[in-house]
């Protein structure tokens, strides 16, 4: 299975390049898209009493024409609406020439009840708000609550950055050609495109690696060659140990959910680093993780010379007070070497938001911990400030925006959770539930990607199977979750990835 999702460049340059090698020519590539719309529409809609193709001027429109040819062939009750013309001497132009259905006006679209609605209007490469007719057969669409078949992406959706421009069709099924484009994936415009169906029309997936690109839908296939699995010989502490920082007497429990995690998730030994006013309350609560007091950085530069922990948890349940991003900093600054990784959480993140400036000079410093940062939208914003604020940027464009400037691998969580290397690499998630929508959801899965990178995976791999492991236990449990339910949710996505 691949992978990779093709902005709408990287979708034109590989047209190009395979038809610049012979494999096909344009008017072939456009066959073969229409061919594999028709048949989807055949398969999954024969009651529609009619077929309304609405076509756009270029290519996405080009394949609406071939579409319409072949639904009349088989004797579909077709009408087509062309907002113009196609280019002379286009692919499009020639499949206009093929059809033998009698283009009418777009202004003249009129959805009849009962009928079907193929939306070839636009593809991936919006660029601009749509207007006009455009918008006005999109609402009259919508407002009829018609089935829509979008062609590549619905029309007014970015497939760069998923941003609804001006309006956009709700698709019950999109039909996209060789990878998805990151714009299936991000929302808004994730919401409007339906069941998405990825169809080959012949282009290579050398091809496609040529394109250069470095976007991926977020699947084990992704990440499982580095996924650990434990030698025969294997004992606690080879199999990784993880520190993660409780809070104060009063806000212990969201360290406590991220040690648990990182037990459940693989790690060899998980200690809990505990201010002396909590240990009490800690010990209460805790069987197999170990627990340690540690009220100074002193105290944790003991902690790390004595046991070698390979990844710390700081943030969950620590608060967001200036003090606390200090802390952060003396951390990454004094104990470089001391430990391989720090997983920045929660007030973690919100507390160097005082001392960004510092925090960004830090993490570049050579031989420092690899860094990996988990923030939801507010915390991101008041970390990352000029780019969460500009408004010309993606959400994939601002993760990786971000995982640059502080050099290190950002989790920028939400319902389309964008995960991203200073390298350029990103990964987009595609199986994210309104179930982690829950109080320390995302404790548990500051845990699960410090046990995975204790256990040797690399960075980018971690962060990307910790987030998926974390939406498929929550998808698994179904309703009713809370964070609690997590960690031991994990077990049987575990054992499927270890089979």
């Amino acid at each position: 299975m691949a992978f990779e999702l093709l902005t709408p460049t990287e979708m034109a340059e590989a047209d190009r390049l395979t038809i610049a090698a012979g494999t096909a020519d344009g008017i072939g590539l456009m066959r073969r898209a229409g061919g594999a719309i028709a048949d989807l529409i055949l398969a999954r809609f024969p009651a529609a009493q009619s077929v309304h193709i609405l076509c756009g001027p270029g290519n996405n429109g080009g394949d609406g024409y071939v579409v319409a040819r072949l639904l009349h062939q088989t004797g579909v009750a077709v009408r087509l609406f062309a907002m113009a013309e196609p280019r002379p001497g286009s692919d499009a132009a020639l499949a206009a020439a093929e059809c033998p259905v009698p283009p009418e006006p777009l202004s003249a679209f009129d959805p009849m009840p009962g009928s079907l609605v193929v939306d070839a209007l636009f593809g991936a490469g919006l660029s601009k708000p749509l207007a006009g007719e455009v918008l006005a057969a999109i609402e009259k669409t919508n407002a009829a609550a018609l089935p829509v078949v979008a062609v590549d992406l619905p029309s007014g959706v970015s497939g760069a950055s998923g941003t609804i421009l001006g309006g956009a069709f709700k698709a019950v099924a999109t039909v996209t050609f060789a990878r998805k484009k990151p714009g299936h994936l991000l929302q808004p415009g994730r919401a409007q495109c339906g069941d998405v169906v990825v169809a080959d029309i012949g282009i290579a997936d050398a091809t496609i690696a040529a394109t250069g690109a470095c976007c991926f839908e977020n699947e084990p296939g992704l990440w499982q060659r580095h996924f650990p699995s434990p030698a025969n010989d294997a004992h606690k502490y080879s199999r990784g140990h993880v520190g993660v920082f409780s809070g104060g007497v009063s806000a212990t429990g969201a360290a406590r959910l991220s040690a648990m995690a990182a037990a459940r998730a693989g790690a060899g030994a998980v200690t809990l680093l505990s201010p002396g006013g909590a240990l009490a309350a800690n010990a209460a609560h805790l069987t197999s993780i170990i627990l340690r007091r540690c009220d100074t950085l002193d105290d944790a530069q003991a902690f790390l010379d004595a046991r070698k922990p390979e990844v710390l948890v700081y943030g969950p349940g620590l608060g967001p007070e200036p003090e606390v991003g200090r802390f952060a900093l003396d951390l990454i600054t004094h104990a470089a070497g001391r430990f391989g990784a720090l997983v920045l959480d929660a007030d973690g993140i919100t507390s160097l938001a005082h001392r960004r400036l510092a925090f960004f000079e830090a993490a570049k410093r050579p031989n420092g911990p690899a860094l990996v940062l988990t923030p939801h939208h507010g915390e991101f914003g008041r970390l990352f400030t000029d780019i969460a604020a500009d408004g010309a940027l993606s959400k994939l464009e601002r993760a990786r925006a971000a995982a640059q400037r502080a050099n290190a691998t950002i989790i920028y969580k939400g319902p389309d959770t964008v995960i991203a290397a200073p390298d350029g690499r990103a990964a987009i998630n595609a199986n994210g539930t309104p179930l982690l929508a829950t109080a320390g959801s995302g404790d548990v899965l500051s845990g699960i990607v410090a046990a995975l990178l204790a256990q040797a995976m690399p960075p980018f791999e971690a962060a990307c199977a910790a987030v998926w492991m974390h939406a498929e236990a929550a998808r698994r449990f179904g309703p009713g979750l809370i964070a609690e339910d997590l960690p031991l949710a994990l077990r049987e996505v575990l054992g499927e990835l270890a089979g």
